[in-house]
This record gives C-alpha cells, sequence and structure tokens, in this order.
C-alpha cells in the first residue's frame, strides 16, 4: 500500500519592481507498507493520494536596503574579527607568560 499526502500552500512573490508572482508551494510525504497477512498488517493494496490545502498565503517580498544598512554590516564584521583577534592575542600572550615562569622556575630548582 502506498500513500502519498501533498500539501499545497498559495505563495505570492512580488519583486523589487512591483511585479507579483501568484504560485504554490507543494511538499510531497510518501509512506507505503506491506499489506500482506503474514506480519497482521491489515489495508486495502493500492496508491492512495491526500491533498491538503493550505488556509494560509506565504507571501515573499523583494526590498533593497540602503547603504547604511551594508555598511553598518561591514562594521559589524570587522568589529567582530577584531574582538576574536584580539581575544586570541591575550591568549597567546599570558599562555607563553606562563610556560615562560615554569620554565624559569625549573632552572632556578
Amino acid at each position: 500500500m502506498y500513500q502519498y499526502f501533498i500539501k499545497i500552500v498559495p505563495t505570492t512573490y512580488t519583486k523589487v519592481n512591483g511585479e507579483t508572482l501568484y504560485t504554490n508551494q507543494y511538499s510531497v510525504t510518501k509512506h507505503s507498507k506491506s499489506t500482506g497477512s503474514v506480519l497482521g498488517d491489515t489495508g486495502l493494496p493500492g496508491v492512495f493520494f491526500s491533498y491538503e490545502l493550505s488556509p494560509m498565503m506565504v507571501k515573499y517580498t523583494e526590498s533593497q536596503r540602503s547603504f547604511m544598512h551594508f555598511l553598518t554590516g561591514v562594521c559589524a564584521i570587522v568589529g567582530g574579527i577584531f574582538t576574536v583577534a584580539s581575544l586570541v592575542d591575550s591568549f597567546i600572550y599570558h599562555s607563553s607568560k606562563v610556560i615562560a615562569k615554569k620554565i624559569e622556575l625549573g632552572k632556578a630548582s
């Protein structure tokens, strides 16, 4: 027995220039099982389709972001790089100090 569950979601795409496209999104789930009497499974052999129409619509709208939004994103990336680099530098500096101190204590004994 094969069962197909098909879900249809109405979708609207609106481009930057104002052009609108009305379409649908589809998703399919397949389920199959044996209807043999050996395992005790029962059911009618065949192929079954179950449609579900979504009551909600998905709406995608394209929009352009300003140059200031782009500049803010670049500044955030650069700031994050500097933060990570300073953490790595601090870790290396303190680790080298600890290792140097241990080496110095080892020679003094």
